[in-house]
């Protein structure tokens, strides 16, 4: 079963045997190990001084990039500090403030809607618990399991397009349905490790592994790779290709940690 006849020699080759599932597991560790030692400062790409600003920001970061949020949320976050202020605002005056991410409309109801929801059903403070996040409008699974990870040291996996996408490449699931690659996921890691590995696959997801050209000459976990090849494997090349501080350009926040290597992110309207 494990040979078969070559077409030009009639020798006898072997095929490579399907990984096991403890091989795979093994190696899911092994790149999250070897993550940690290429993104030691992996933190949230969204600035925020509290939960209420994360959870407001994170619902603002759909369709849209973190750093086009974190410009706006400066003047969202002056004018209504608090649950309550945004949910007793003029709609209108929402919507101007946020239309740099896009959808303004949609979101300004969702933001405000939650804002009133925690004003009303939690006390006006953002509850810490699973299953009350995902009561309040326009929050899924994926924002209340960044909330928990990083307001309030709850572990999660963020399954974001980035996150779905290295987790197939890296052949830790084939489902495509985020809910059920959560699952998975969580089959092959600690819980411990959830938040702080959620944190790395983006990271590389946005530097290295990206969506249509993957920046595999520049990779450091390609022998742990699957996926290799599908991107460009010239090192001079995919150099070219690396983003944010891989690739010497601003990340995503305007207000990064103090362990972050590369430059804040400029503000809204800003040269350079």
């Amino acid at each position: 079963m494990g040979e078969q006849l070559s077409p030009t020699s009639g020798k006898r080759n072997k095929t490579p045997k399907p990984e096991s599932r403890l091989a795979m597991v093994r190696r899911a560790r092994r790149i999250n190990r070897e993550l940690a030692d290429v993104y030691p400062y992996a933190h949230p790409e969204l600035d925020f001084e509290n939960a209420f600003q994360l959870l407001i920001a994170t619902v603002l970061s759909a369709q849209t990039t973190d750093l086009r949020v974190n410009q706006t949320t400066p003047a969202l976050f002056a004018k209504y500090p608090t649950p309550e202020d945004l949910a007793a605002a003029e709609p209108e005056a929402v919507e101007e403030i946020i239309r740099p991410t896009g959808f303004f409309r949609a979101k300004t109801k969702s933001i405000m809607g939650l804002s009133a929801a925690i004003r009303d059903d939690f006390g006006g403070e953002v509850p810490g618990r699973l299953k009350d996040l995902v009561t309040l409008p326009g929050v899924g699974r994926k924002t209340a399991f960044v909330v928990l990870g990083n307001a309030f040291g709850v572990p999660g996996i963020t399954v974001d397009t980035h996150f779905m996408r290295l987790a197939r490449r890296w052949k830790w699931t084939d489902q495509e349905d985020p809910v059920k690659i959560e699952a998975e996921v969580a089959t092959i890691f600690p819980k411990s490790e959830w938040t702080m590995l959620s944190h790395r696959v983006i990271f590389h997801g946005r530097r290295i592994c990206h969506a249509r050209r993957p920046a595999c000459g520049a990779c450091p976990i390609t022998h742990l790779c699957p996926a290799y090849g599908e991107g460009e494997t010239d090192p001079e090349k995919a150099k070219k290709l690396l983003k944010y501080e891989k690739g010497g350009q601003p990340g995503q926040r305007l207000k990064p940690p103090p362990d972050y290597p590369g430059k804040p992110a400029p503000a809204l309207g800003a040269i350079g």
